[in-house]
Order: structure tokens, then sequence, then C-alpha cells
């Protein structure tokens, strides 16, 4: 494929997917892709967060990263499918030198959302806890001790429809032991409750194989002897093979830290990505909102951590990254001997 985008290259593709460096909203809007309008079942990203300092990856400030992030709404609308679905992971800033939390990702959110020219809808907001966050912000938290950790991040799913495409029985979790012991009795304490319901006696005695996941998802457990429930997501990817992965399983880990894509980096002696998006989260909404043969964009790749979790799960794939750096550095991603891929270099 030839593009005609200033400073934009088509540098690899697979089976499944394509990647791109370059300025994502310019490409988007330049008419290079227009092929893709109308296709994306999915759009999942972490775009750069609306930091107070300037990190390597690039990010704006202020104003500008509002008016910015409000300016991609239409952009991402046009690409998506009829059902399709948008999922943004942002994360919390604070205002510069001062303990106290900004409101801009929460603005951008907003404007995002309420931009008239994407007809967007927001579907249902989702938590991101990871408690192996190092504390931050660190001179309120380590120094001063005068705020909490900051362990979470939130995820928006959002939709031009009020019934984008989704099937929560795809993303079930482990059932609870009292569940477990109840469905081995065959029987429970039926009858009216205190709220006003009345539950009948085989209301809760079928076994749909795991109970419905929240929109709270840990990142992994707690603290010892604390067992998360979490969706049956794939721990590690790199341990079973891609023909092998089970149908709708799927197990967030508790780290990714020593996946083949982190150990591979240790090896040469590259510096990760500071933002990556974690797999098991990727996984889960992959899952979750698309199903085999759909078509998934990430417009802030990255690493990507999509295209690869796309191409385990057998979904085309479409990335975007602004750093060539980290372009080059997610072919790696790809040597992954447990994926049947063959990755052709373009530029």
């Amino acid at each position: 494929m030839m593009l005609s985008v200033d400073t934009v290259k088509f540098m690899y593709r697979t089976q499944l997917g394509q990647y791109f460096v370059g300025d994502t909203n310019k490409l988007l809007s330049s008419g290079a892709l227009a092929n893709m309008k109308g296709s994306i079942d999915l759009i999942i990203t972490s775009p750069p967060f609306p930091l107070n300092n300037k990190k390597k990856y690039g990010n704006l400030q202020g104003t500008a990263y509002l008016e910015w992030f409000q300016n991609l709404a239409p952009v991402f609308s046009g690409f998506l499918s009829e059902r399709g679905s948008i999922v943004i992971e942002i994360g919390n800033a604070w205002e510069s030198g001062r303990p106290v939390q900004s409101l801009l990702p929460l603005e951008s959110l907003m404007a995002f959302v309420k931009n008239e020219a994407a007809e967007l809808n927001l579907i249902q907001e989702f938590i991101c806890y990871n408690p192996s966050r190092l504390p931050s912000p660190a001179e309120w938290v380590t120094k001063h001790r005068i705020r909490t950790v900051d362990s979470y991040t939130h995820v928006w799913w959002m939709s031009k429809t009020d019934y984008p495409k989704a099937d929560n029985a795809k993303v079930l979790r482990p059932y609870s032991k009292s569940m477990q012991k109840l469905l081995a009795k065959k029987r429970f304490n039926a009858g009216k409750r205190p709220s006003g319901h009345t539950i009948s006696e085989k209301a809760f005695l079928k076994d749909h194989g795991g109970s419905i996941a929240h929109n709270f998802i840990e990142m992994e457990e707690v603290e010892e002897g604390y067992k998360a429930r979490l969706p049956y997501i794939i721990k590690d990817f790199a341990e079973i093979p891609a023909n092998k992965l089970p149908h709708n399983i799927l197990r967030l880990s508790n780290t990714n830290s020593n996946d083949f894509f982190s150990r591979e980096l240790r090896k040469r002696k590259l510096v990760k990505h500071p933002a990556t998006m974690h797999p098991g989260l990727a996984a889960f909404f992959i899952e979750f909102l698309t199903d085999e043969g759909d078509h998934i964009l990430d417009p802030f790749a990255g690493s990507n951590t999509t295209g690869y979790c796309a191409e385990r799960m057998n979904r085309k794939w479409t990335a975007i990254e602004i750093s060539e750096e980290y372009a080059k550095q997610s072919l790696i991603r790809f040597e992954d001997p447990v994926l049947d891929s063959t990755i052709e270099i373009i530029a």
C-alpha cells in the first residue's frame, strides 16, 4: 500500500494485521485508509495521558490536550461499524506542583463523548485497578505522605448505538465458593427478600459456567491469601500455543513482566514503552466486544499489545504509532514462538 500522507509510512504487516508509523489524526483524516471507514468493530487504545510533565512518547497539556482529544471523536466514529465500540483507557492527572487532582481527564472524556459530530454514547465505565503500580504522585505520596497511591485508570466504553455488539457470556469469571456450594446442593433459601424481590426455588440453580464479570477489573490479587475472581482471561499468552486457546477462556495475569516480549526487551537492553496496555485488558475487551474475523484498530499502538492480542485471537487489526522507535520494538512481539505468523516488513 502506498500512502500519500506526509511523514506516515506503512511499516509491516502479518496475515491479519498492518502497522503504520505516523500521526494518527493525519492518517485517519487523509483518506488513505478510506476503505476502512464504517468497518472497524472495535477501536481500543490507551492514548497519551494528559500529564503535567512531558514524556518521551509525547503528550499535550491543558486546553491543547482537551481540544486535540475532542477532535479525535468524529474521526474515530467515522471508522466504526454500525454496532462497533470505542474503548479508551485514560489515567488520572494532577495539577502541577499541587496535591490536587486535575479535572482534565474527565473534561476530555466529556468533550469527546459530547462532540456532536461524533454522535457517541457512553455505554459504561470500567475501573482498572493495578496494585503493582508505583506510588504516585510521588511528591505527595512518598515524600510528603499526604495522599494515597494512585492505583487505577478509567476505561471508557463508547458506541454510536445504544446496543453495540457485546456478549458478557464470553468473559465470565469463576463462581464464588458459596455459589459453587449452592450449585452442588441444588437448593437454597428461596422466597421474598427484604428488597421486595421474590426469588424462585430454581432461580440460581443453573450452571452457566461462571458469573458475569464486573466493571471493576483487578489486574492481580490484592494481597496474599486473597483470591480475586477475575474473568477467565489467559494468564500468560506465551504459555499456551495459539491453536490451543480455550474458547471463551481468558484470564488477567498478575503481571506481564515475564512474558516473551518483556524477556526479549531485557535481553536486548531495550527500554519498554512506559505506558503499555496490559495484554489481559486488551484481550478482555476484544473477547467481550468482537468475534473472530472482526477488525480492530489501535490508533496509539505503541508496542502493539492490541495487534498481538488480536493476532492471537484471530481478529484482523490495524495499528498506528507516531514513534518509530516503539514501532520497531513492536516487531519483537511477533517473534513470539506461540504465534503462527509471518511478518512482512514494508519500510
